[in-house]
């Protein structure tokens, strides 16, 4: 993952050229425009889930042969990074799908990550949280990762909304 991570950068400059190169030969108006202009946003929204996932295995490099997640957390660590997949798997077949019902319900999956995150930062502020500040700190951009991570699959998935049907995906409550 972490050698990865210039890879994932230099794929997302390479789509965002052929998008820029593509926009200014052809002048693509109405679908065609509304196509390339999300698919240089889509590409950066993975390329930041590049990012995150690059984190992620940073926290858990730095802190071998130890492992970063304390006992009390391995559930909910394990449970995000279990979401986080499955969000990223059902995007990727809303890309090919373009299922729009699929697409309303990324923003819904995601309120599981909601839930997990608050539950992980209610024990990181519990009086009785014995890792100290260090561990703490890991956790919370542990969390964060996880959690912003599931944001750019809804903020993908409202493209994908947009792109099929030219309006904006209200955002569920």
């Amino acid at each position: 993952v972490i050698a990865d991570d210039d890879r994932v950068d230099a794929i997302q400059h390479e789509l965002d050229n052929k998008t820029l190169e593509v926009m200014a030969r052809q002048q693509p108006v109405a679908s065609d425009l509304r196509n390339l202009v999300t698919s240089l946003r889509m590409s950066a929204d993975f390329e930041r889930m590049g990012d995150f996932a690059h984190h992620v295995a940073r926290i858990a490099r730095m802190r071998y042969p130890n492992t970063a997640v304390p006992a009390e957390l391995v559930d909910t660590i394990q449970s995000m990074g279990d979401v986080a997949v499955a969000l990223i798997n059902k995007v990727t077949g809303l890309l090919q799908s373009r299922d729009i019902n699929v697409a309303l319900e990324v923003e819904r999956d995601d309120d599981e990550m909601d839930r997990l995150h608050r539950k992980l930062f209610a024990t990181l502020l519990d009086d009785a949280w014995p890792h100290g500040i260090e561990t703490a700190i890991d956790m919370t951009l542990l969390g964060r990762y996880y959690e912003r991570c599931a944001d750019h699959t809804v903020s993908i998935s409202r493209r994908v909304y947009f792109l099929v049907t030219g309006e904006y995906a209200e955002k569920q409550s």
